[in-house]
């Protein structure tokens, strides 16, 4: 997944990266324009009248009462880093939400985020998944958030053809990319990976529900990351709602969540990035309202190895890198939906992959396909403004 462009902008109908009255700022390689004009909703002061019937209150102007000042919104961003990609949270001030709480609101999204990644992530030696991974063949008790979402990746692997499928984790060894890159990487052997994909099959991991209690088979290595990142950011959303915030982005590396609007009643909008184009280039924009927003592309962890591109987006019924499209753009109503379908309908190619998305309830999607290209899910007819065509490069 990469990272995407979210906005305090209004819908961008040209290829700008600046609408006037606001600022602009780069994230990740993604266009990121907060608006910088304070709200609009200010109090007018009205004339007083008169406090007395008599006939001086006739001959004089009543006194007319002050202006209440007007109420400027100001920016809170929060920028840190948990599951080994970088978090930022954006809110504004309102009437009713001071910084300090909108701060102690974040504070605790912060804490459920690494809370649930102690649990879930496969990197932490001490946490449930690595206890799975540990033993492979026994049965692993595992807590209830654990469990919803070993589950609901069972679920992905089901409606997905198996083209997602928690038991990748198998390959993670031969296939690098990002900062676990070689300086000179090479593609693994055939026989290695034909080896290991023998052991990919998340029909072979058992799911006691009442006890919760897992396991995965002998050969087996389990990986989350694909769905635990999209159900975290659902958590720390939740969050930051009891906390009394309702408008805001929040980004956990190529996962958004954009809830409510900006504060001149403005829908967030996010830029779906060019998948041959510049770092920093996007092709279409797409409104954000109480939605997720995730794109899986071919170019944000690859490498070209004797003229063919290899990226980290693997196709686990081969064992090798997903041939059928450039990037996959998932609109839905949560950051777990958003998350496993980006990496199924990618690996299905545009047109399963949007038989797929149209099957879920709440899901769009925007495809870049093998050739360059554009398909938009029915959806999101009418809710994409393309700027330009995609980038035409092998």
């Amino acid at each position: 997944m990469v990272a995407p462009a979210f906005s305090f902008a209004p819908m961008i109908r040209r290829p700008s990266f600046r609408a006037p009255g606001f600022c602009g700022l780069m994230v990740a390689g993604w266009l990121t324009s907060f608006g910088c004009d304070a709200s609009k909703n200010a109090h007018q002061g009205a004339p007083a009248p008169s406090a007395t019937n008599s006939v001086n209150s006739l001959d004089r102007a009543a006194p007319r009462a002050s202006a209440p000042e007007k109420f400027e919104a100001s920016k809170v961003e929060f920028k840190g880093t948990a599951m080994g990609t970088s978090i930022t949270v954006i809110a504004y001030t309102t009437p009713k939400l001071s910084e300090t709480q909108i701060q102690k609101a974040i504070d605790a999204a912060m804490a459920e985020i690494r809370r649930l990644e102690a649990l879930m992530s496969s990197w932490q030696k001490t946490s449930e998944v690595s206890r799975i991974n540990a033993e492979p063949g026994s049965f692993v008790k595992v807590s209830p958030e654990t469990l919803e979402v070993i589950e609901k990746g069972l679920w992905a692997g089901t409606i997905s053809e198996g083209t997602f499928d928690i038991t990748f984790q198998t390959l993670s060894g031969l296939w690098k990319f990002g900062d676990a890159q070689d300086r000179n990487p090479v593609p693994p052997k055939a026989s290695d990976v034909e080896r290991l994909r023998l052991h990919v099959d998340f029909r072979k991991v058992e799911v006691k529900h009442s006890e919760r209690l897992v396991r995965i088979a002998p050969g087996q290595q389990m990986g989350l990351e694909g769905v635990a990142k999209g159900y975290i950011v659902d958590a720390a959303a939740k969050q930051l709602r009891q906390g009394g915030v309702n408008a805001f982005l929040l980004r956990a590396g190529g996962d958004l969540y954009g809830a409510g609007a900006k504060p001149d009643g403005e829908p967030w909008v996010a830029g779906i990035q060019d998948p041959r184009g510049s770092k920093d280039g996007y092709f279409a924009t797409l409104e954000l309202g109480d939605r997720a927003f995730s794109t899986a592309g071919d170019y944000a962890r690859a490498y070209v190895y004797r003229g063919k591109r290899y990226h980290h987006i693997i196709d686990p019924r081969t064992g090798y890198p997903a041939t059928a499209s450039r990037s996959v753009t998932i609109w839905a109503e949560s950051a777990l939906l958003a998350d496993v379908i980006d990496d199924a309908a990618f690996i299905l190619g545009p047109e399963k992959g949007l038989k797929l998305v149209e099957s879920v309830p709440g899901v769009g999607a925007v495809i870049v396909d093998a050739h360059n290209k554009v398909w938009v899910s029915q959806r999101l007819q009418g809710k994409v403004t393309v700027l330009h065509e995609p980038t035409s490069a092998d």
